[in-house]
């Protein structure tokens, strides 16, 4: 089963909880506060394993949880700090989020590694809370929430060498000649339903990756047949060869086939017609064939090479693996356009949410929402007095209470944050 794209939910672990604690020690009169911080959460970090060349793996695994750090303790301790969540990947896998459509990372090498969604800080202990004014307070943080998203993983085949063209054109049979893949071949179109990967071996020692990736049909690019769905695996590829099925079997004109395909590879992405094409006149064993290329010749560039074979008899195959060999040598290994942001940070300037929103429930109550005043609740231990206070303080700081009497908020009304309500008081 060949997976190449999946919707995954993942969650970093929350921080540890600050404790409060004093120090109790014989001869040591008022100790002191010495409750530790909490740890932080784990990160959850996509790391590639060049082992991998699906996404399977996610098929049965869509929900990545990571651990929380430990709680504070006391003597001033710091909780331990929870371990990254490591989950591999195939190269070539790219990650966006699904909500705002921004790539977070494109994973190409082995070994490279990213954060996906960063573990929450622990919470700080009394200790870090002591003043001059307050030497022995009696509050701490609850650790910060780690982050959540819904992504999208998609998988890019990373092959050196692509073959396209219309379904039936011989390309399963010519990658099951050339290499110990064994894909499906059968006379009806698509019968190739997943990418196939194989390694060639040259018989002069060299050796490459080949793809044979589904058929393409008119209209692929904007979602007709199944090559709109393999498309974006052709990117990664250095080098298209381009299977033609020279002897008309399905009774199509070779030349409106190669012009079509080159088409749908055009209307899917620009940078794909700079890539260095192989034209492989397929099926030259059959009567037409010869006639057929000598008219296809006079049509097309002369500077774009064609190699006469035959999948069913070997006839040519040796010839055209030599002059793939020799242009990948030509080639740098990874295209220039790949990494044009791989090594580069972008730094867009992003426009801060408002710290809260007010809105009204149907029954009056006011609802206080947004990332900033949410994060701070869930941080504040309401156990205690001393906390409650300094989330109070918090709330004025932000202009909480002045939105409110701006909405007309009144003595006794209601007013509700996440699952909790609170009374306005004047």
């Amino acid at each position: 089963m060949f997976v190449d794209q999946v919707s995954v939910y993942v969650k970093a672990g929350d921080g540890g909880n600050g404790l409060v604690a004093y120090r109790r020690e014989k001869y040591v009169p008022k100790g002191g506060p010495a409750g530790g911080d909490g740890g932080n959460g784990a990160d959850i970090v996509f790391k590639v394993d060049e082992g991998l060349n699906t996404l399977m793996d996610f098929r049965y695994n869509r929900h990545f949880k990571g651990k929380r750090g430990e709680n504070g303790m006391s003597k001033t301790q710091h909780g331990k700090n929870a371990a990254p969540l490591i989950v591999p990947v195939p190269p070539g896998t790219t990650v966006v989020d699904e909500e705002t459509e921004e790539v977070i990372a494109d994973l190409t090498t082995h070994g490279q590694q990213a954060v996906i969604v960063k573990g929450g800080r622990g919470g700080r202990g009394n200790t870090r809370f002591a003043t001059p004014r307050n030497p022995a307070p009696d509050m701490a943080e609850n650790g910060e929430p780690g982050q959540e998203r819904n992504i999208k993983v998609e998988l890019k085949l990373i092959a050196d060498v692509g073959l396209v063209g219309f379904p039936s054109v011989g390309k399963s049979t010519f990658l099951s000649v050339v290499s110990a893949a064994k894909p499906k071949i059968a006379d009806y179109h698509f019968t190739t339903l997943a990418p196939n990967l194989g390694v060639v071996d040259t018989s002069d020692q060299r050796s490459f990756v080949m793809a044979d990736l589904p058929g393409l049909i008119e209209g692929a690019h904007a979602g007709i047949g199944l090559g709109h769905q393999f498309l974006r695996h052709v990117e990664r590829t250095r080098v298209i060869v381009h299977v033609i099925d020279m002897a008309s079997t399905e009774g199509r004109d070779p030349y409106d086939d190669y012009i079509k395909i080159n088409k749908e590879l055009t209307e899917y992405d620009m940078n794909l017609m700079r890539r260095p094409q192989i034209i492989a006149a397929n099926k030259m064993d059959m009567p037409g064939a010869s006639e057929n290329l000598e008219l296809f010749k006079t049509k097309i560039d002369s500077e774009i090479p064609v190699y006469e074979i035959s999948a069913l008899t070997k006839e040519g195959v040796r010839d055209i693996l030599f002059a793939i060999a020799d242009m990948l040598e030509s080639i740098p290994k990874s295209a220039p356009e790949l990494e044009e942001n791989d090594e580069k940070v972008i730094y867009r300037y992003q426009k801060e949410d408002a710290p809260f929103q007010i809105s009204r429930d149907d029954d009056g109550a006011y609802v206080l929402s947004g990332d900033k005043i949410e994060k701070l609740f869930k941080m504040t231990d309401f156990a205690r007095d001393e906390a409650v206070q300094r989330f109070s303080r918090q709330l004025r700081g932000m202009g909480v209470d002045e939105a409110l009497r701006k909405r007309g908020a009144k003595d006794g009304d209601t007013i509700r944050l996440l699952d909790y309500e609170f009374e306005f008081i004047e």
